[in-house]
């Protein structure tokens, strides 16, 4: 099996914080207009924060796969290069 070249790890890299970027746009956007269809139609009895909260710890979790536990995250590459230099010391 081939290694990726850097220009497939970097674009592989670009779609995934690109789908991440959609994603958080399009839970802002849909939230929104939840919010205003709820406060405009039923005031009295409050429901958005349901989806907005249910929505919100998926796109949580999207930004951590994306930045923190994904190929290529800045602190899983940190970890990587202490872990090396670890044992080259060995």
């Amino acid at each position: 099996m081939e290694e990726p070249t850097a220009y497939e790890k970097a674009k592989k890299r670009v779609d995934e914080k690109l789908g991440f970027y959609t994603h958080l746009a399009v839970y802002f956007l849909v939230n929104a207009i939840l919010i205003i269809i709820n406060l405009t139609q039923s005031p009295g009895e409050l429901w958005f924060y349901w989806p907005l909260l249910g929505w919100g710890i998926g796109v949580f979790f999207h930004g951590m796969g994306v930045y923190v536990w994904g190929e290529g995250s800045t602190m899983k590459d940190s970890m990587i290069k202490k872990e090396m230099e670890r044992f080259k010391e060995e």
